[in-house]
């Protein structure tokens, strides 16, 4: 099966924007800060918010991992098992879960999902995660690759990964993987419209760009404003028209919904002000790597302030900040420059997450049926 072939199924026409949010599975919350944040990494408090986001109107999370207690995040729990427990406790959400090539082997890693997908009838996914934090690796003797080179073997595992998911008696010889006759059972779990369980793939630099619309199935970017996202939509398109493929687009956004914008930004202001400093400027120096140090200064945040990094993803920049109809409108206006899939975050996950899907989701929704009323929305994918 061709990569084009293999493509999860478009049909062209306009689609509902998906919603997403960030598993709190690792301790400290979402912003490196010691402002109060009502949220909880363990496992009943993760059911409890998963459960509660597909009734209101979420229809993926994605778990994050780290294997080294960093910046804010002394605990963690691992991104597949705590995948595979939210899919147990759930009916309709589909997890992503973070992986790291490298770490995983992507036969193993094919395997898990597989067994997943399965146990939760077509509800698994993975994000592609090529790394930045050094140390993960070389304290467990792992190579330490060049950014560059890391991407060039996200692009193989990522090639590996799919033809495990959707051939039989896979051959594979690269540079960094060698597949000899190996078929893997049970094979995806079917649904239509998606022969296999989904790849994601985020990052900044060109490397992350080409490996976007050349090989995953999902782009996720960063927080972005709307002139940032664009020019990564355009230059991830182009290069998967050049391989005649096609790419969905998801952006990350730290949501502060309030009663008032006026409210909304003093909370934004309160999170800044009480940044951990050192936690933030350690992650900085983590990231150079990953950043700067990529020779076009495309790479993730290369040019990203101290502000940005308080939220490590960069989700301030998307500005989803104000009262419901306000965050609203600026996803809608992300949506008609093709985003397919908002990733939100919040400050107190549990009572925010629910009444963005009860007052935020719902606003959203009125303005796409005027949107498709008039003939202003676009189709789905590129």
């Amino acid at each position: 099966m061709s990569e084009l072939t293999a493509n999860p199924v478009h049909t062209g026409e306009p689609e509902d924007l998906k919603f997403a949010y960030w598993v709190p599975n690792v301790s400290g919350g979402l912003v490196v800060s010691t402002v109060d944040q009502r949220t909880d990494w363990g496992y009943d408090y993760n059911v409890k918010l998963a459960q509660t986001a597909e009734q209101v109107g979420f229809e993926y999370a994605l778990s994050q991992v780290r294997y080294l207690s960093s910046y804010g995040a002394a605990q963690q729990h691992e991104s597949t098992a705590t995948s595979l427990a939210l899919l147990l406790a759930t009916e309709r959400l589909k997890l992503i879960a973070a992986i790291h090539p490298g770490i995983w082997e992507p036969a193993v890693l094919a395997k898990f999902i597989l067994t997943a997908d399965q146990f939760s009838k077509g509800r698994a996914a993975i994000n592609v995660v090529s790394g930045w934090f050094k140390d993960e690796y070389t304290r467990l003797g792992l190579p330490w690759l060049e950014h560059n080179e890391r991407y060039r073997r996200s692009a193989e595992f990522i090639q590996v990964v799919r033809k495990l998911f959707t051939e039989e008696n896979v051959e594979f010889r690269g540079d960094f993987y060698t597949v000899n006759d190996f078929t893997l059972r049970p094979t995806p779990y079917r649904v239509e419209g998606r022969p296999y369980p989904e790849i994601f793939q985020g990052g900044n630099s060109t490397a992350a760009r080409f490996n976007g619309g050349a090989h995953s199935d999902w782009y996720f970017s960063n927080g972005k404003d709307f002139d940032g996202f664009r020019e990564q939509y355009q230059e991830v398109s182009a290069v998967a028209a050049a391989h005649r493929r096609k790419v969905r687009f998801g952006l990350n956004g730290f949501v502060i919904v309030r009663d008032t914008e006026a409210e909304a930004r003093e909370q934004l202001r309160e999170i800044i002000a009480h940044a951990d400093k050192d936690s933030v400027e350690g992650f900085r120096r983590s990231v150079q790597e990953a950043g700067p140090a990529t020779a076009d200064k495309k790479g993730m945040w290369a040019d990203s302030s101290f502000e940005d990094l308080v939220q490590y993803n960069d989700g301030f920049r998307t500005q989803l900040i104000g009262t419901p109809e306000q965050v609203a409108d600026r996803i809608i206006e992300y949506k008609k420059i093709g985003v397919d899939l908002i990733l939100t975050g919040f400050l107190h996950f549990q009572e925010e997450l629910e009444a963005f899907g009860k007052t935020v989701i719902p606003i959203v929704r009125e303005k796409e049926a005027e949107l498709l009323a008039t003939g202003q929305l676009q189709p789905a994918g590129v």
